[in-house]
């Protein structure tokens, strides 16, 4: 099947949503236990963490972590929003950066300026959005981004979008109160899909669409290690305690040439079998056999690909022992935990 399809559904009665392209599982988005990403708190001060420069909060989902502090001291409430998932046993991760983010806008009460996509290069357009971003933000200090599907829009739908979030953040920044809160939960799957899944698609919001669309035998291709390239070998992708170990294999070919093709391959691939398994964190690629001048046609081709991947993902580089390290921000559950 061709094209994009965007379906909503439920596994094992979470809440979920999944993006099929061309008829191959490109996304998928399950509702967790934990705090989700974009959540809002008041949270209150505990104690410092001597040598890192950060400190623990307390929040009403238990304790969280603020890197780079200064000023602040215990009991103290301050907000801060959640930037991921964390590790078993750790505290939630969390900035005081707190951003109001939509389909076609985002909202930045410590960053004001109206902005506008630069992908959005249509000067016409472009003086259009900013009578809008204008009009909704007079009197407001907080900055305002104009998301690039803003294109596809209509100037009301775009108008109400701001809107919306200026409000949510007028609620947010000018709440005065001093005890300890959540004050926005993070949007689930359903809503992210619309917010972040902007290009256009069919949309299935029938019960039993994961079944009929081939969600769930994706689903369950990506529960294994191994991503297959065909008759080019393929990759298998573990989990362990420290680190995402990622090996690359050519199959029945030892030879230069297939060390190469596997590697390209693999570069093209894994930040879609990443996202798929919600896999992040530092990962390390040991990659098939291949000259070391051939390094820089794999890392220009990892870089593209990842430049495509709404996850952070920071390309380390090569070690001594001649892996490829990444580290990748954790905003997603593995698909291991919410579908076990």
């Amino acid at each position: 099947m061709k094209g994009r399809t965007i379906i909503l559904d439920h596994i094992n009665e979470r809440e979920a949503a999944a993006l099929m392209v061309d008829g191959k599982l490109s996304d998928i988005l399950v509702a967790g236990d934990a705090p989700a990403p974009g959540t809002i708190y008041r949270a209150i001060a505990d104690r410092p963490v001597k040598g890192q420069g950060g400190m623990f909060l307390k929040t009403p989902d238990g304790s969280a972590f603020l890197r780079q502090v200064k000023g602040l001291s215990p009991g103290q409430p301050l907000l801060v929003q959640v930037t991921g998932y964390a590790e078993e046993g750790k505290a939630i991760p969390v900035t005081q950066k707190v951003l109001f983010k939509s389909r076609y806008a985002i909202v930045t009460p410590d960053a004001p300026g109206l902005n506008i996509s630069r992908s959005i290069r249509d000067d016409d357009m472009r003086d259009e959005l900013m009578v809008i971003a204008k009009e909704v933000m007079d009197g407001r200090e907080m900055g305002l981004i104009i998301r690039s599907c803003c294109t596809e829009a209509s100037p009301e739908d775009i108008a109400d979008d701001v809107e919306e979030m200026a409000q949510l953040a007028d609620n947010v920044i000018n709440d005065d109160s001093d005890e300890m809160a959540m004050l926005v939960a993070g949007d689930g799957p359903h809503v992210l899909a619309w917010r972040d899944w902007t290009e256009a698609a069919e949309v299935v919001t029938q019960a039993g669409g994961f079944e009929d669309h081939g969600v769930l035998e994706a689903l369950e291709a990506a529960e294994s290690a191994f991503e297959s390239f065909g008759a080019s070998g393929g990759m298998y992708i573990e989990p362990t305690r420290a680190l995402i170990a990622v090996d690359v294999n050519t199959g029945n070919d030892a030879s230069l040439a297939a060390g190469i093709k596997a590697n390209m391959l693999c570069a093209r691939r894994l930040p879609q079998a990443l996202r798929v398994r919600g896999l992040a964190g530092q990962i390390t690629l040991d990659l098939a056999p291949m000259p070391k001048k051939d390094r820089r046609a794999f890392e220009v081709a990892l870089r593209a690909a990842f430049r495509t991947d709404e996850i952070e993902t920071a390309l380390v580089g090569w070690t001594t022992l001649g892996h490829y390290e990444l580290q990748r921000k954790r905003v997603r559950l593995p698909l291991s935990e919410v579908l076990g």
